[in-house]
């Protein structure tokens, strides 16, 4: 059979690069950079380049399996089905409560759940939701919704026309950028240092992204928001806060510059780790630079002051004039539409609606921490969990308190999983439904398209056809659905014609006409193809249904697979705004209160500790891709320390270390590196293969220490309830095992 080519656009993290990728029938053969992509130009990472390894893994499911006598055996659709309908609706029935969902990164980026999944969530009713944003982006959104009106809505650095960028808790060249889709970064970099521009990065670890900076200010974890805090003390000292055009929309700055005065760079400089001369200098050329902007991400988020970190890079870009211009902090324009471009507004703030049973944590975005889903297994009484779908995630690594969560998930009463393996959770199912290849349905990234850095419009309509016996994961999801209402034989078509009645009336809404009229409009497609085109067409750039016979439509995107360029970041304010009054209001009472703590923690630090930080890794997406993209050995999930740190604990580089926290200890190759400051250690997230029950050969063979055994889930920051895995105290000492040949 001859090869052919595709073009895809890949689903694995936010860069969303455009790749070009030869098929030999269903089986994917190579993969590579797009030159022509109109967003990513030609750039590609390891992880995309590596999508015919992850598609084509041996490992990977095929069938569905049943726990049948204490073991997973193969089964056919009918059969999985027959148990989720024995099993699950009656829990449903007595008590929704009693059902738990937990939806992993993959399934964020993939159409059939973004488009299918709300119909799963309402037939189950429950309230016990949660997702990998508790323990990644939740102070981001908290304070994008405060701050703007909606959790999705971020402000984003513009990257291609600033002079002046400061990152904190970034590394993305490694990471590719989070909650920001900027592909080809380092190409963007460069340029930025062709123009003559400024790149300051903050950061305990000397990345790969420091590496290139301009200056790196080698902070203490969990002192960012100390640092910002001093920062926008000198701004306000200097005389140079000017809100600029923003400000007429701007509330309560003079409060945060208040609250902002004692935290001088003298008074933080021991804290922060970074010399109060340091700070003032990157103050006054942050702000007297004729364009800059500062971004934040993951590092700044799981950390003790997480929230206020990430609200002080809000307030420093507006007390500066840097909101909504080029070259600063821009709103994208999503092409799929979305909270940003729907009209409404935020009627109240998207956290504390409801709280967890057992430790009363509140809501947040409509779902609960991570580090309640444990408990909420294992302590009885009403309303205990009783059942946990899982989707595209593995909460058995991910989540802090493993050894925590790997009894819940021992112990409840039914656990079902969609996924791709049989991993660290889904060894504990009762029911797995295996996902199809990665290729057979379409992709346009609809929620990533609100952080990208330039407006454009891609759409990848499937590759290959589906397997022989695969199920699309949106009929999997829908028939789930019909299960639990109890009609588990109503037609996939009737339920999809149900959600595509509801994507019409807000289609027909948007774009002024009327509901039958956008129903034939996008017929005769069905499935996910015909919720996008409802989506681009009334979107900010669509067609509506004809009114604009210029606009986008899904067939114009799949005629031109390389995407169509809608143009640099335009100023979106006040649009964007879906606060009630649709201004800024700087100074919510809920952060504001918090700088108390801020300022109470100064002075606690202890010379001696090591503070644990995460890492990135340029192959890893969280646990799932070191069995298709495997490391060489356990080295590159080993734990980082400073010279003068192992020197002091008298350990070597290579040997073999044990590291404790409150909740645990894991063992882990050490990796004596000057590029971590003096005080801290490094672990990577998502490793610890290790168990029975795997079907994950390769990554078993170098697993790596599970980082989630040292935090802890009782340890949360207090606004959001994320897990702090940034500034954790831990000590090292050597293993009490043989060290490895020629480690000495």
């Amino acid at each position: 059979m001859s090869r052919v080519e595709r073009h895809r656009i890949c689903p694995l993290c936010e860069a969303t690069c455009g790749l070009l990728m030869e098929f030999d029938g269903r089986v994917a053969r190579s993969v590579r950079p797009n030159p022509d992509d109109r967003f990513s130009r030609g750039h590609a990472c390891a992880k995309g380049l590596g999508l015919a390894d992850l598609d084509n893994d041996p490992d990977r499911l095929s069938v569905p399996l049943v726990r049948r006598d204490g073991e997973l055996r193969e089964a056919t659709w009918a059969e999985a089905f027959a148990e989720i309908g024995r099993r699950l609706p009656p829990l449903v029935a007595d008590d929704p409560q009693s059902v738990a969902v937990y939806t992993g990164n993959p399934a964020a980026h993939h159409l059939d759940h973004t488009l299918y999944l709300p119909a799963l969530l309402g037939a189950i009713g429950s309230r016990n939701l949660y997702s990998p944003a508790s323990m990644d982006t939740w102070p981001k959104n908290l304070v994008t919704a405060l701050l703007y009106g909606t959790g999705i809505g971020m402000s984003l650095p513009d990257i291609d026309r600033t002079d002046f960028l400061l990152l904190l808790g970034s590394n993305p060249l490694v990471s590719n950028g989070s909650t920001v889709c900027a592909p080809g970064f380092g190409a963007r970099l460069d340029a930025l240092r062709d123009r003559g521009g400024t790149l300051v990065v903050v950061d305990p670890a000397r990345t790969r992204t420091a590496e290139v900076a301009d200056e790196h200010l080698a902070v203490r974890p969990g002192t960012d928001a100390h640092l910002l805090m001093a920062m926008l003390a000198v701004i306000d000292a200097e005389g140079l806060v000017d809100t600029g055009a923003a400000g007429t929309l701007v509330d309560g700055l003079g409060t945060v510059l208040d609250a902002a005065r004692p935290f001088t760079p003298e008074r933080v400089a021991d804290v922060c780790g970074v010399a109060a001369g340091t700070i003032r200098d990157v103050a006054i050329r942050f702000a007297t630079a004729r364009s800059a902007v500062v971004h934040s991400r993951i590092g700044t988020c799981t950390q003790e002051f997480g929230t206020l970190a990430n609200w002080l890079v809000e307030v420093l870009n507006i007390a500066t004039g840097r909101l909504d211009v080029p070259g600063g902090a821009m709103f994208a324009t999503p092409p799929g539409g979305g909270p940003t471009t729907w009209p409404g507004s935020m009627k109240q703030p998207p956290f504390g609606r409801w709280h967890s049973r057992v430790r009363g944590m509140p809501e947040m975005l409509g779902e609960l921490s991570v580090a309640c889903l444990a408990e909420e297994i294992l302590t009885p009484g009403p309303g205990q969990v009783q059942a946990l779908v899982t989707i595209a995630g593995n909460p058995a690594r991910s989540i802090p308190g493993s050894a925590t969560m790997e009894r819940a998930l021992r112990e409840v009463g039914f656990l079902l999983c969609l996924d791709t393996y049989l991993n660290e959770t889904t060894r504990h199912a009762d029911v797995v439904l295996p996902a199809p290849g990665l290729f057979g349905h379409g992709h346009i990234d609809l929620t990533l398209n609100h952080f990208q850095i330039r407006d454009v419009a891609r759409y990848s309509p499937p590759a290959v056809t589906p397997a022989p016996g695969a199920m699309p994961e949106w009929h999997q999801v829908l028939r789930i659905a019909a299960i639990v209402r109890g009609t588990p034989d109503l037609p996939i078509e009737v339920m999809d014609d149900e959600v595509a009645d509801q994507s019409a009336r807000r289609a027909a809404r948007l774009c002024g006409t009327g509901q039958d009229e956008v129903l034939a409009a996008v017929a005769p497609r069905t499935g996910p193809e015909r919720l996008v085109d409802m989506r681009v067409r009334s979107g900010p750039f669509g067609d509506r249904f004809g009114a604009d016979p210029g606009g986008l439509t899904l067939e114009l995107l799949e005629r031109t697979p390389d995407g169509v360029d809608l143009g640099p970041l335009e100023p979106r304010l006040p649009g964007v705004l879906r606060t009630p009054d649709g201004r800024i209001d700087v100074a919510p009472a809920l952060l504001t209160a918090d700088v108390r703590r801020l300022w109470s923690s100064i002075g606690h630090g202890h010379a001696t500790d090591l503070r644990l930080i995460n890492r990135r890794q340029h192959r890893g997406m969280n646990s799932w891709l070191h069995n298709a993209l495997p490391y060489r050995d356990d080295g590159a999930g080993g734990l980082m320390m400073h010279p003068d740190d192992a020197g002091r604990l008298d350990l070597v580089d290579g040997e073999l270390v044990r590291i404790s926290a409150g909740p645990g200890d894991v063992v882990a190759e050490l990796r004596v590196s000057a590029a971590i400051r003096q005080g801290v250690v490094s672990l990577p997230h998502g490793w610890g293969h290790t168990g029975s029950g795997l079907r994950m050969h390769r990554a078993e063979a170098a697993p790596g220490a599970n980082v989630n055994r040292l935090v802890d889930d009782r340890v949360l920051e207090p606004l959001t309830g994320t897990p702090i895995f940034n500034g954790l105290r831990v000590t090292v000492t050597p293993a009490d095992v043989p060290v490895p040949e020629g480690a000495r």
